[in-house]
């Protein structure tokens, strides 16, 4: 499992390079998301697969882990979806404290 994280830091490392030679700044931009997000996305799988004790070398094991790590990315939306239903229902108008 190191090795794929090695891995997906050495790709990141060389896009970040070649992020210099871009020349507009949307792209630049577009290009440290996608660094981030597949960072992301290994390290979550990394840190699932390793709470959960599964082992990667059967098949059977690839298919148990990618289920759980869905199921951790459903958990994950369905908490973000509560968060921000909370975060609308909140009152955001300035009190007045002189009263």
């Amino acid at each position: 499992m190191n090795w794929i994280i090695l891995l997906l830091g050495l790709i990141a490392f060389f896009i970040a390079i070649k992020l210099i030679h871009f020349k507009h700044i949307k792209h630049k931009i577009v290009a440290l998301f996608i660094i981030l997000l597949v960072l992301f996305f290994a390290l979550s799988f990394s840190d699932v697969v390793k709470n959960n004790n599964i082992d990667l070398k059967s098949p059977s094991g690839v298919i148990s882990a990618g289920k759980v790590y869905v199921s951790w990315l459903g958990t994950i939306a369905g908490n973000v979806g509560v968060l921000t239903g909370n975060a609308v229902r909140m009152s955001w108008a300035p009190k007045n404290l002189t009263g």
